[in-house]
């Protein structure tokens, strides 16, 4: 459906989409970019190399780009290069809340197109491809709020709700679950930063982010997701949690499991090595 609003500072909302059916069977999965250029150039050619079929990049989180600024322009370059037809967007806590939620709420339930290819998704958001039933659950608590500025690089927005957490359970189940926030059952590379907390963040912002997490893992128990992929973490990890779930956690951008290929037939997931970037 097209749309002609405009976010703040002159960001147009090209179009909106209630809800995705792809076909394609491989996908790429890709962790934080923090709005990282550099490194969309080294990474989008090294995922054309390991296959140069997929279409569709599932992003989860932080992705960081100005939605009308330069960083966006060059996602859009190197997937007209790379044969990226779409960039789907589990949105972060790290992201441009005070342009983002005033366009969301002009569209409400639907996913918003920001560029020529890249979407940001609703909260919660359900999709299907290959027939898969894929839920998305952006948002994620910021542990280092104490730092930031509030409106302009902090925003209460990036929090999962209690309203958001319903409504994504009451879809019912799902295959695929993709998150920035990590789940309380999640891989041990995960739960070895959060027990040793190495950037010394204060206890109210420990909180406030368990509680996101719990949201998250309640969430997972709801809808039995056979895999769960989240960002936030900035390392990469899998877990499998002994009922036939699986939860990856994708590494940060400039770090080579920052992304991989999931096959949604099989669902198996490659995470991106070295060797894949021609190293």
């Amino acid at each position: 459906m097209p749309a002609e609003h405009r976010l703040k500072e002159g960001a147009i909302l090209k179009s909106e989409a209630q809800s995705f059916d792809l076909a394609d069977e491989r996908v790429w999965l890709v962790g934080d970019l923090h709005g990282n250029a550099r490194w969309i150039q080294t990474l989008f050619p090294a995922m054309r190399r390991l296959d140069p079929t997929i279409r569709t990049i599932l992003q989860l989180g932080d992705y960081g780009f100005d939605h009308d600024g330069r960083g966006t322009h060059a996602v859009d370059f190197w997937a007209r290069k790379t044969g990226i037809e779409r960039v789907l967007v589990t949105l972060g806590n790290h992201e441009a809340w005070d342009r983002i939620a005033p366009a969301q709420a002009r569209a409400p339930g639907r996913a918003i197109r920001v560029s020529e290819v890249v979407w940001l998704l609703p909260r919660p958001f359900r999709m299907t491809i290959a027939d898969r039933k894929v839920l998305s659950l952006g948002g994620a608590s910021s542990v280092d709020k104490a730092i930031r500025t509030p409106g302009k690089d902090w925003f209460e927005e990036e929090l999962i709700t209690q309203a958001m957490e319903t409504r994504a359970i009451l879809g019912g189940r799902a295959d695929l679950l993709l998150t920035h926030e990590a789940p309380v059952n999640a891989a041990p590379e995960v739960r070895a930063i959060i027990a040793s907390n190495p950037d010394g963040y204060p206890p109210d912002a420990l909180a406030i982010s368990a509680a996101q997490r719990q949201r998250v893992q309640r969430v997972s128990n709801a809808v039995k997701p056979v895999l769960h992929f989240h960002g936030h973490m900035h390392t990469y990890g899998t877990a499998e949690l002994g009922d036939g779930r699986r939860v990856v956690s994708l590494d940060r951008d400039t770090r080579v499991r920052n992304a991989g290929v999931l096959d949604l037939v099989t669902l198996t997931f490659e995470p991106l090595r070295g060797d894949h970037r021609g190293q």
